[in-house]
């Protein structure tokens, strides 16, 4: 087996591997073949691939290569239960425990990574109805306003304001708790994973290289029966479900109702997969200053 990248020369065995990189950039490969050239557990960090409805539509390991190397957290959680990073990183610390050796921990959900490497702050979990009041008030015109208004400073200070989904959450910790998620995210504890004792690398693809791959893989998701898994999950669709925010799949819905056609919906999917990869890019850019780049393609 020849080398892809002459980063794996340079990693120690003994140490745990992060790695980041916006979608489509080839991390469950790298991760594959660290695991199977130095050992170790592979662990999903995508926020999207621990759905088990979803396997083709976010782009899961297939089952060939879950069967070469040790794979946790993908498709266990069903689409009726709540799931955050705070359940992630507790079966993460789970699998630690349970002796799963050196892991590999790979994904696009920039969150799940930071709070691995640098600690997540314990908030009280938000209320059914509280839940449900927020999705209705960031549905209305100009809700997101209004839930920016009511943060407190430094809320507003430290989080994206340009997400709703990062807006609404600050959102519900104050209304649920009385403060600001800042105040709670300054008690953070230790993290999981020492940063000085891992790997940490960011895949940093070139641009156009990255889009190209984007478009391409969509459409061999199409082939492979990402249609077919949406289709299964119509009886049921929720968009406000974090299940439902997989990238491409409101597009499928659309065209399963008639309103567009096939050929629309996946132009309009690979829109949006690149305006996620994009969002990642600044993300990575921003928090992981510290993690090791990798160039990709080019």
């Amino acid at each position: 087996m020849t080398l892809r990248h002459p980063i794996l020369a340079e990693l120690d065995p003994a140490r745990p591997v992060l790695i980041a990189g916006p979608t489509a950039s080839g991390k469950s490969a790298l991760a594959l073949e660290i695991a199977e050239r130095q050992g170790g557990t592979i662990v999903n960090a995508d926020a999207l691939q621990v759905w088990s409805c979803w396997r083709v539509l976010t782009a899961r390991p297939p089952a060939e290569d879950e069967a070469r190397a040790p794979h946790a957290l993908y498709g266990h959680v069903t689409p009726d239960r709540a799931y955050s990073v705070g359940a992630w990183l507790a079966e993460v610390a789970a699998l630690m425990d349970s002796g799963a050796g050196r892991l590999i921990v790979t994904g696009g959900t920039g969150l799940y990574l930071n709070a691995l490497s640098r600690g997540l702050a314990v908030i009280p979990p938000t209320p059914p109805e509280i839940r449900a009041q927020a999705d209705q008030l960031v549905r209305e015109p100009g809700g997101l306003a209004r839930m920016i208004e009511a943060l407190d400073s430094l809320t507003r200070a430290r989080i994206d304001l340009r997400n709703p989904v990062r807006v609404q959450r600050a959102w519900e910790v104050l209304t649920t708790t009385g403060r600001g998620i800042a105040a709670w995210q300054a008690e953070t504890p230790p993290p999981l994973i020492d940063p000085a004792a891992a790997h940490l690398l960011v895949l940093d693809p070139d641009r156009d290289w990255l889009a190209e791959r984007i478009a391409r893989r969509f459409h061999v998701m199409l082939k492979q029966g990402a249609l077919e898994e949406v289709r299964a999950v119509l009886p049921h669709w929720n968009p406000d479900a974090l299940w439902a925010k997989a990238i491409g799949a409101p597009e499928l819905v659309a065209h399963l109702l008639g309103r567009i056609d096939l050929d629309e919906a996946a132009g309009r999917a690979v829109i949006a997969t690149r305006q996620y990869a994009k969002a990642q890019r600044s993300f990575f850019r921003g928090r992981m200053r510290d993690w090791r780049r990798i160039d990709i393609g080019g």
